[in-house]
């Protein structure tokens, strides 16, 4: 990314897609490169070493997870378990989640439960070579209480989905609504955001709520299907950051040191709707697929995340207005598979910062308290390209067979900032984007009593922070999800990291 001389205005918006199906219907906005664990990866996905490949071609394991009233496309009811691993190059972080999940269906009706259990270690700026980058704070008077070193600990959290819909099979007809609700004790990446900070302890949560609708009508070259589905997700965190400050004690006549702990919220809201139609083509095992998606979120409280050693600017309640259009191309025909989806994400922000007490402009006027002294205009203009093929064969004189997937995502990200300093009487624009890319692959054991995947993706073309690094490139951001909201003051020189995703997960059915 380009420097740029633009002073570091931000709006953080976090937790806004806490599930990572392949067909998301909750939009990232991204702003940085930073390199993002693939944390909220959890539910199984056949799709997943098709590089996500999802427009036309549906997830027989991963859809009910994102749609609920897809459920009525299994034909029995199953058992699954995804164990799933991620890590960042440089030894950055990782995590670990182990999720267990079961769908029951009864004549017309169907049900599912699932839990998971995560372990997220904590962030470190990256190694680099066989160089072990290590902090080295300014040496703190012996005087006060003592320091706490950093928290090494891996943080759990919690994940409980539940599921329940009803189908019409004389009408080719389902509706289903889920919940999912999470305990969040680690978010990937926030240990980095907090200059000079000695650890940080968080607490919070996530409910996101679904409701679907699909409908088909069946034909000779296959059916024709519609999806429609409205999502709800609310986010909460606080984050208790400890901070030791020096100041002068005039009895002991030497600096000694104090201990403060910050407390900071973090608060999102978000709906989203989409709408997607599949149907197929003349030429036999081909279909394609349209999808459109709108996302609008609010921000009623945003953390002031300190990445730099000037005084902390404020930030207060914003929102953002994401869209998404796509087409995708699909041909299954006997053992062979073939995915394509293309989709472009328009994507609106508006963020502003609020004067605290009344603030004299250069111009000699005053803004009042609750006025606005810096407004934020993001545009932006991604795309996302997804392609994968797959291939089944089978074992000679055996009810065995191998499923093998590659695949490549491509997401292009580009974006201009208007800014407006009504303080410093200053209007700056900024136009910046880069690309990622992740290579992804799977196999499949099929047996007639079970079916095993593994699937595997590493991503590239962004990075971390290294240590200091920070200083004069970033005032604040958000690494959650997908989601990064914020503008650079300068350059970032971010050292390049791959963020490795492994899921191993087994599908059971339930006789």
């Amino acid at each position: 990314m380009a420097p740029s001389g633009l002073r570091a205005v931000c709006l953080v918006v976090p937790l806004i897609c806490l599930v990572s199906p392949a067909r998301a219907q909750l939009i990232p906005i991204k702003t940085i490169p930073i390199a993002q664990g693939d944390q909220f990866q959890i539910f199984p996905s056949n799709n997943l070493g098709l590089g996500g490949a999802s427009i036309a071609l549906p997830d027989s394991i991963g859809d009910p997870f994102a749609n609920p009233a897809t459920t009525a496309r299994l034909r029995a009811s199953r058992f699954f378990s995804a164990p799933t691993m991620y890590s960042v190059s440089g030894n950055a972080g990782g995590g670990r989640s182990l999720p267990f999940a079961m769908v029951v269906r009864r004549t017309n009706w169907y049900g599912g439960l699932a839990f998971a259990l995560q372990l997220v270690d904590p962030s470190r700026p990256p190694q680099q070579g066989r160089v072990a980058w290590v902090a080295v704070d300014p040496p703190l008077p012996p005087g006060g209480p003592p320091i706490p070193g950093p928290d090494l600990r891996a943080h759990g959290n919690r994940y409980a989905f539940g599921m329940v819909g009803r189908s019409w099979q004389g009408r080719n007809l389902s509706v289903g609504a889920s919940a999912l609700w999470t305990g969040l004790h680690a978010l990937d990446g926030v240990d980095l955001l907090y200059s000079g900070s000695l650890r940080v302890k968080q607490t919070g949560h996530a409910f996101d709520i679904r409701m679907g609708v699909l409908k088909e009508w069946p034909g000779e070259r296959g059916a024709r299907s519609i999806e429609a589905i409205v999502v709800h997700n609310r986010f909460a965190a606080t984050h208790d950051v400890l901070y030791a400050d020096q100041f002068w004690d005039p009895g002991l006549q030497q600096f000694v040191n104090r201990l403060r702990t910050d407390q900071n919220f973090d608060h999102t809201n978000t709906w989203g709707a989409q709408l997607e139609y599949q149907m197929p083509l003349a030429t036999a095992g081909w279909r394609i697929g349209w999808v459109a998606t709108i996302n609008r979120a609010t921000h009623p409280k945003l953390p002031n995340y300190d990445i730099t050693n000037v005084a902390v600017i404020p930030w207060d309640p914003g929102r953002s207005y994401a869209y998404n259009l796509g087409v995708g191309l699909s041909k299954v025909l006997g053992p062979a598979t073939f995915g394509v989806d293309a989709i472009y994400e328009p994507i609106r922000s508006y963020t502003w910062a609020d004067a605290i007490t009344p603030t004299v402009t250069l111009a000699g006027d005053t803004i009042a308290a609750g006025g606005k002294t810096v407004e934020n205009r993001f545009k932006f203009s991604n795309a996302v390209f997804r392609i994968g093929v797959g291939r089944d064969i089978a074992l000679e004189g055996s009810p065995k067979a191998i499923g093998l997937q590659f695949g490549l995502m491509v997401r292009s990200i580009n974006y201009r900032l208007q800014q407006a300093d009504h303080v410093e009487l200053t209007q700056q624009a900024l136009r910046t984007g880069w690309l990622e890319w992740s290579p992804t692959w799977g196999l499949t054991l099929r047996f007639p009593e079970f079916e095993l995947r593994y699937r595997g993706r590493v991503t590239k073309g962004a990075g971390r922070p290294g240590f200091g690094q920070f200083s004069v490139g970033v005032r604040a951001l958000a690494v959650s999800s997908g989601t990064i909201l914020a503008a650079p003051s300068g350059p970032l020189n971010l050292i390049d990291v791959n963020t490795s995703t492994h899921q191993i997960s087994l599908s059971l059915p339930l006789h």
